[in-house]
């Protein structure tokens, strides 16, 4: 697997260009063409009003080579046959933050054909062709930054905020009142290579408790290249409702953001019963070290 700093240097290649339709290459041989379609919401649509999933992990993804008016061009076929795995799933969550929902792109390598769909449309120039606004290169940023998981694995969350245009993404009643837990603030540049951010809303985990998501809600540096910046009331400001954090400021740059919410049964506490994935054995009473959940270790 590419490291993650090797990774980020190829992808700069592609973040600052255009996001239009995609001519596909002929295929040279008479094999059949496998398609393979990654989807990212779940099965009642509820990615279409604010819902994602987030595992995506940074380590062995990168922020390269994309251009979406051009994922047929050599540099992106390059970059992609590099990694497929990795890169199918990269392009799998940057294709759902940055296209409208109902939109595909496709990419084909002559023997497979990938398709990914959109979601949540926060990018609409830079997914119609044109270069990516100042605005759609932070809310993009955001979105990955919002959809990272330091384990891998799938949680699924509420993501609240604004498209580059300043349209709100839609939200229910229904998943406000699932979603209830305040988890954090997303931001940052990885067009321009100025960093992705995150702070906690609510605050940090008790000591007995552990989530998958544990980027914004553990503190430290848990989730590399995502720095945490402490806590989003220190540095942003909400939107007019008062419903999400709408800019943060960080080292005088000021970004617009995104704000995610999960569910109370994604939050695990050390003595539950049920060793976690965030949980490991141990002696003691803390999820790092839980031996009620984990046993002992040996």
């Amino acid at each position: 697997m590419m490291k993650a700093t090797e990774l980020l240097g190829v992808m700069l290649l592609v973040l600052a260009a255009g996001c239009g339709p995609v001519d596909e290459p002929a295929n040279p041989s008479a094999e059949a063409v496998r398609t393979e379609v990654q989807e990212l919401q779940d099965d009642n649509g509820l990615a279409f009003n604010g819902l994602a999933f987030n595992g995506l992990a940074f380590n062995g993804l990168a922020f390269n080579g994309l251009a979406f008016n051009g994922l047929s061009s050599a540099s992106f076929s390059s970059w992609f046959q590099a990694h497929p795995a990795e890169s199918n799933q990269f392009m799998k969550y940057l294709v759902h933050c940055s296209v409208p929902a109902g939109q595909t792109r496709t990419y084909s390598n002559g023997t497979s054909t990938y398709v990914w769909n959109g979601g949540l449309g926060l990018a609409p120039a830079w997914s119609n062709g044109s270069p990516a606004t100042l605005a759609e290169q932070q809310v993009v940023s955001a979105c990955l930054g919002a959809l990272a998981n330091k384990y891998g694995r799938t949680v699924q969350i509420s993501v609240l905020g604004s498209t580059a245009q300043g349209q709100p993404i839609p939200t229910t009643s229904s998943e406000m009142g699932d979603f209830t837990i305040r988890e954090g603030c997303f931001f940052g540049n990885l067009f321009n290579g100025e960093g992705l951010f995150v702070g906690n809303d609510q605050g940090l985990l008790p000591p007995a408790q552990s989530s998958l998501r544990a980027c914004a809600l553990s503190g430290g540096n848990a989730c590399p290249p995502l720095t945490h910046v402490g806590t989003c009331h220190g540095r942003c400001r909400h939107d007019a409702t008062g419903s999400y954090f709408a800019q943060c400021t960080f080292e005088g740059v000021t970004y617009q953001s995104l704000t995610t919410r999960l569910r109370p049964q994604d939050i695990y506490t050390c003595g539950d019963g049920i060793c976690q994935p965030s949980e490991s054995c141990g002696t003691g009473n803390r999820p790092d070290n839980c031996r009620r959940d984990c046993g002992s270790c040996g």
